[in-house]
């Protein structure tokens, strides 16, 4: 898709993603790849410049992860940070140790004393942020120090005769305010990058190399309704037209107006072979009686790949399968051979089903952030409500519905849920949040209601505000949104006399209830 690519090695950071957006930000596209990848493979690659994370372990400990020195001798430009400074001051010259004294967790004052290439235009003093116990104590004549702190003296280093750079602090992190200055010199002034990277050419070669893959056979897109999925469905579509096939079951879970919408943004806006399956009584059916979470995500992933393998069947010719894996995804599972991750962490929308039906599965979103994958849906056409909405889960309301799940139960939550989401949109909050949604809880308590006494049911309303998902904090909405909210609900849902706000977080509790 380009051929300015760098390559991030991981190290086990927690900043290592960060990096890679930080990187694409500066319209630069990146990968990140296992710390062990062959200084082989990185040729092979042929990437303009490396970035070494950070990590949690001693470079000089048994077992610390280290990449394939060769790496250092191939001519491309290298950054390290943090963890990655001290592995290559580590191979090349340089000694690291720890001691109490030298330990840095949080903000630093960094003074230049080198305005060398990385620093030019960085100011003389400047806040950086430091999460170190080891660091670089000495590195004899093959570095020389650029930045220094009080407890750090050798705070950044360049090698005397490589393109090797190394920083001990993260430039990554918002707490770094002029971070982004010294990756823009990086890339641009020692990679020679010339930050070329748009979404249009991404579009433009994934489009070409969908079409060389698929041939004349016909795709299968798994289409659930989300973001991700939806924009997969929308490049196919540009890329083979009539060869996709988007398969939409409708489990009889979704929000308000989603098989509308779907069935609008497909069929009659991209005029897309859609198979849109009602399958919701074959699913209410099917959790009758269920009222534990774990057990309803099993039976609901049961009848839905059940489900569309039938649909699958009425497709003729069809070899691939399209799902809108996205990078973290990729990540996470290990599913690239390059990836950092060891540990499988499933998230396939539609599970086994490639190696079930026999097909070849196909992932056009697989080098994309979530963020990049709004533009990218932007850029294809795709209506404002369909790139901006908020995350759903696979198993839909049944997860949002405590205790079994019925038809009456589910009318009360899609009301209530609508209602909410509403209000945000009125008051400008929708697209300040990552994720809000109303839960059924199967809790009764007392109210009044004009002269009368009622036993009904509770409305809880959550909203979280996260980059990764990974972890989150409860919205601090405005009271008179959240009092109009729980008016609106009381007095229109039937059944419904209480209404509460989730402020928990996530750890020590997870975005939705079940």
């Amino acid at each position: 898709m380009t051929n300015e690519l760098v390559l991030i090695l991981d190290f086990g950071s927690q900043f290592g993603q960060l990096i890679a957006r930080r990187v694409r930000e500066l319209n630069v596209f990146c990968q990140v790849v296992r710390h062990d990848i062959s200084a082989a493979r990185v040729k092979e690659l042929n990437p303009k410049g490396i970035i070494l994370s950070g990590g949690p372990a001693s470079v000089y400990e048994p077992g610390a992860p280290h990449c394939d020195p060769a790496v250092f001798d191939l001519g491309i430009p290298v950054l390290g940070i943090c963890y990655g400074m001290q592995l290559a001051c580590h191979f090349l010259g340089g000694k690291v140790g720890g001691a109490a004294h030298t330990r840095e967790y949080g903000r630093a004052t960094l003074s230049v004393t080198d305005p060398d290439t990385i620093f030019k235009g960085y100011p003389p003093e400047s806040i950086v942020w430091m999460s170190h116990g080891d660091q670089v104590q000495n590195v004899s004549g093959d570095f020389v120090p650029l930045a220094a702190t009080d407890a750090c003296p050798l705070a950044a280093v360049k090698h005397t005769s490589r393109p090797i750079f190394g920083l001990q602090f993260h430039p990554e992190v918002a707490h770094t305010p002029h971070g982004g200055q010294i990756l823009a010199n990086f890339l641009r002034d020692v990679c020679g990058c010339s930050g070329q990277w748009k979404m249009t050419a991404f579009i433009e070669n994934t489009v070409a190399e969908i079409r060389r893959k698929v041939g004349n056979k016909r795709v299968i897109c798994g289409l659930s309704g989300g973001v991700d999925s939806s924009v997969c469905a929308a490049l196919l579509v540009k890329a083979i037209g009539p060869q996709v096939a988007c398969i939409y079951v409708d489990n009889g879970l979704m929000r308000e107006g989603e098989t509308e919408l779907v069935k609008h943004t497909f069929r009659d806006w991209f005029k897309a072979d859609l198979h849109a399956v009602d399958a919701g009584e074959r699913f209410l059916t099917a959790l009758a009686g269920v009222t534990d979470p774990q057990q309803k995500r099993k039976i609901i992933g049961k009848v839905f790949i059940d489900v569309f393998k039938e649909e699958a069947k009425s497709i003729p010719d069809a070899h691939f399968l399209a799902q809108g894996t996205l990078y973290p995804d990729v990540i996470e599972s290990g599913g690239s051979p390059d990836g950092p991750a060891a540990t499988i962490k499933l998230h396939h929308n539609v599970g086994g089903l490639p190696a079930e039906l026999g097909f070849e599965l196909i992932e056009p979103l697989r080098d994309l952030f979530k963020d990049e994958v709004r533009h990218l849906g932007t850029e294809l056409g795709l209506p404002e409500d369909v790139v901006w909405r908020h995350p759903f889960p696979g198993p839909g309301l049944a997860v949002r519905c405590l205790g079994e799940v019925t038809d009456p139960k589910l009318q009360t939550i899609r009301k209530a849920d609508t209602i909410f989401l509403e209000e945000l949109r009125k008051a400008g909050w929708y697209r300040k949040t990552s994720q809000a949604f109303a839960v059924l809880l199967p809790v009764q308590s007392v109210g009044v209601m004009g002269d009368g006494r009622t036993y009904e049911s509770t409305i809880c309303l959550r909203c979280v505000q996260t980059d990764d998902f990974m972890t989150a904090d409860w919205s601090r909405l405005p009271e008179d949104l959240l009092a109009r909210t729980a008016t609106a609900i009381i007095n229109r849902v039937k059944g419904i006399n209480r209404v509460v706000y989730d402020i928990s977080s996530k750890p020590p509790a997870t975005i939705e209830w079940e």
